[in-house]
């Protein structure tokens, strides 16, 4: 049985793409050993090391548009959302999980602010450290651990290979949920148009005072479009310093950022980019 070390980039709704990568890695027979994942790839790839993928995903797939709103529980402290609802939950489907003790080794990348740097959180309390790695600055309240606050590992690597590179696999796969392609798999969008993103219709209500001019881009698109520039720069930098076996990508334009509704579509995205990247491996 072949080994992969996976890792699994950061990019909010489009992270679903990574379960349906998963997915197809399994079919084929691989033994993932190794995770290393960013923002919602730290998620996806935490929740696959406790075994509770599919759990999590039968959760999600099944809320209805009320159940999501009410998850987002706002605030003006640090950021728009606490995101205690939502890891409330996220702890009755794991349970109290320490890194250290998960049959695969597992990295969640953060970026500790007040030492201005990448962290590597490979030991202690599993969610504390998700919840670290996928709190977005000015979006999620950044997490105090330790007398450090933490965000989003995207700020610095949103494609953590650094961590894997020492683990014995016979493969480094790593998937970029980000990138600056075209889209080559479109969505099937199951959803009618009043299910669109209600977090991001949060957010440009939030800031839609501010944005006086309807014909120009609200401030939440701004953002959104910025992040992705700083960002695919960044994974460029960092595939080019620790070049993976398989890079996976899945395009910018897949959905929304915030387009969670979208689950079982990006699942399938992510079974279709992984099919056509790993027919090209020769065993």
């Amino acid at each position: 049985m072949k080994t992969v070390s996976l890792v699994l980039s950061g990019g909010a709704a489009r992270g679903y793409a990574h379960i349906g990568v998963i997915k197809v890695l399994e079919d084929m027979g691989f033994k993932i050993n190794a995770i290393s994942g960013c923002s919602m790839g730290a998620l996806i790839g935490g929740l696959y090391a406790t075994g509770k993928l599919e759990e999590y995903v039968d959760w999600v797939s099944n809320l209805s548009k009320f159940e999501m709103v009410r998850l987002l529980d706002f605030t003006i402290s640090g950021g728009l959302i606490k995101g205690d609802k939502i890891f409330e939950h996220l702890h009755s489907i794991v349970g109290d999980v320490k890194i250290e003790e998960l049959p695969i080794k597992f990295t969640a990348v953060a970026v500790d602010i007040t030492k201005r740097r990448e962290f590597w959180f490979q030991e202690g309390d599993l969610l504390e450290a998700v919840r670290a790695s996928v709190a977005i600055p000015s979006v999620f309240t950044p997490v105090e651990i330790g007398g450090h606050l933490f965000v989003d590992g995207g700020v610095l690597n949103l494609l953590p290979i650094a961590p894997v590179m020492s683990v014995m696999s016979d493969y480094i796969i790593a998937v970029n949920v980000n990138a600056p392609i075209e889209c080559r798999f479109r969505i099937n969008d199951r959803s009618h148009i009043e299910h669109s993103s209600r977090l991001k219709q949060y957010f440009t209500d939030i800031f839609s005072k501010q944005n006086k001019d309807k014909k120009k881009e609200s401030i939440i698109d701004i953002a959104a479009v910025s992040m992705d520039i700083m960002q695919d720069a960044i994974v460029h930098y960092k595939i080019a310093e620790y070049k993976p076996d398989i890079l996976i990508e899945i395009s910018q334009k897949a959905c929304d950022l915030y387009d969670f509704h979208k689950i079982l579509e990006m699942i399938d995205i992510g079974k279709k980019a992984a099919r056509e990247e790993l027919s090209k491996l020769s065993f």
